[in-house]
């Protein structure tokens, strides 16, 4: 019979691990929980259309990756972009 004991060394150290992913992960997502957002999400956040969304990324005006069919936009690409175009108000 083959008896595995689990020490608090054991317990710990798993946890250590489990905290060191769980902060990795963390450090590369966003706001969202995801780090890439697809088209309808960006509409949704900047409240602007297909068609809006298409002439942004025609002009440059914003990163895209094409994977498939599919088009992915970075999180943080958008939040910097919206950071650029701030506007203060009176």
């Amino acid at each position: 019979m083959d008896i595995d004991l689990v020490t608090k060394a054991d317990i710990l150290q798993l946890k250590n691990e489990i905290i060191s992913l769980l902060s990795e992960a963390l450090s590369n997502t966003s706001n969202t929980g995801r780090r890439y957002l697809k088209s309808s999400d960006v509409m949704e956040m900047l409240g602007i259309s297909a068609s809006s969304l298409q002439t942004l990324r025609i002009n440059g005006s914003i990163p895209f990756t094409k994977l498939g069919g599919t088009i992915y936009y970075d999180y943080e690409e958008i939040q910097k972009i919206l950071q650029r175009n701030k506007r203060n108000c009176a």
